[in-house]
């Protein structure tokens, strides 16, 4: 079975406000690719949990992936709540509906055992977390980063 890591990083220029996303798929080949893109309006949160998919979209059957995101919403969403979501209709424990619903459902028809989710602290140097930043940051003003695609 093949392996591959994704990082991924939401950003958003204001909250609500101009959002992009970014995934850094690093195969175990040593091959790159880079994806991103831009929402006119959104959250960090959708925008972290729209990174994610995206990134597990592009990566994929028959593969075993580390996810690694500096979302503490993120991780702990898709490998610790989302159970009580379900079990209780998509309510949360304060009996209110889950926010970001669509975005969570369809992470979690992308998820499997084959996925490993891991934390890294943002901002604290780790390369592959700092360029998928970067690329989202981008994204959240506009602008077009340019993209690597080994």
């Amino acid at each position: 079975m093949q392996t591959l890591t994704i990082f991924s990083d939401g950003a958003c220029s204001g909250n609500p406000g101009p959002g992009g996303w970014a995934a850094r798929l690093i195969y175990d080949d040593g091959r790159i690719r880079e994806l991103g893109g831009f929402i006119p309006d959104t959250t960090n949160n959708r925008m972290e949990l729209q990174a994610a998919i995206e990134g597990l979209k592009a990566a994929g059957g028959d593969t075993a992936i580390t996810l690694v995101t500096d979302s503490e919403y993120l991780r702990k969403g898709i490998t610790e709540w989302i159970h009580s979501w379900k079990r209780r209709g998509w309510i949360t424990a304060a009996k209110k509906p889950v926010l970001n619903q669509d975005l969570w459902r369809e992470l979690d028809a992308l998820n499997s055992t084959h996925i490993d989710w891991q934390y890294t602290k943002g901002h604290a140097g780790d390369p592959d977390n700092e360029r998928c930043d970067e690329i989202a940051q981008g994204y959240s003003r506009g602008e077009e980063p340019e993209l690597r695609c080994d």
